[in-house]
C-alpha cells in the first residue's frame, strides 16, 4: 500500500468515482423471495457520500455484472451519472466510460471487492476496496477502507476523495446550512 501522501496526491486527481455493487454498496448478501425476486440493502451513509460527490461535480458510476431493479432504483435515487449493469466484461464498460466522459485512468477511483474487479482496479488511478474484500483484491488496492462493504466503506472512500480534492468542507457547510 502507498504512503498517505502519495495516496492523497492520487485522490486529489480524481474526477470520477465508480463502484461495484454486491460487496461494496451492499454487504454482499443476496436475498430472494419465493418467486426469485432479489432484494438488496444499502447503507444510507454510503448514499450520502455519493450524493456529496455528485453535488461537488464528480462523475459517479456503477459497473456491475448483475442486473437488478433495486440497483437501478438506488442509482436513480442517488442521482448518479452512469449505470453499467449486466457487465460480464467490466474493462469494456470502463473504457466506454472513459471515452464518454473524457477521463484518463488516473482521474478514476474504483471500489471493488472480489476477483471480477481486479481487472478494473489494475487500470484506474485510485483502486479501492472495503475491509472485507478478498485478499487478491486487497493486493491491488491503494485505499483499503476500515469498514466493510455495505457498512460504510463507500462513505469512507467518498470522504477521503472529497478531502483530498479540497471539496469536503464546502459540501459539509452547504448541507449543514440548508434551511
Amino acid at each position: 500500500m502507498e504512503n498517505d501522501l502519495e495516496l492523497k496526491y492520487k485522490a486529489g486527481k480524481v474526477k470520477a468515482v465508480v463502484f461495484d455493487v454486491d460487496g461494496v454498496l451492499t454487504d454482499a448478501s443476496l436475498t430472494f423471495d419465493e418467486d426469485g425476486k432479489e432484494y438488496k440493502t444499502f447503507n444510507a451513509k454510503d448514499g450520502q457520500g455519493i450524493v456529496m460527490l455528485n453535488r461537488t461535480g464528480f462523475v459517479t458510476a456503477i459497473i456491475t455484472a448483475r442486473q437488478n431493479g433495486t440497483v437501478r432504483h438506488r442509482f436513480n435515487n442517488l442521482g448518479m451519472t452512469k449505470l453499467y449493469e449486466g457487465c460480464k466484461n467490466k474493462i469494456a464498460a470502463l473504457r466506454e466510460f472513459m471515452v464518454e466522459y473524457n477521463l484518463d485512468p488516473e482521474q478514476i477511483a474504483y471500489m471493488g471487492d472480489d476477483l471480477p474487479d481486479i481487472c478494473v482496479l489494475k487500470k484506474v488511478g485510485m483502486p479501492c476496496c472495503p475491509q472485507d474484500a478478498v485478499a487478491e483484491v486487497k493486493e491491488h488496492a491503494l485505499f483499503v477502507a476500515s469498514k466493510n462493504g455495505g457498512k460504510g466503506a463507500v462513505r469512507e472512500m467518498c470522504d477521503f476523495v472529497l478531502k483530498a480534492t479540497g471539496k469536503y468542507e464546502e459540501i459539509v457547510a452547504a448541507i449543514a446550512n440548508r434551511e
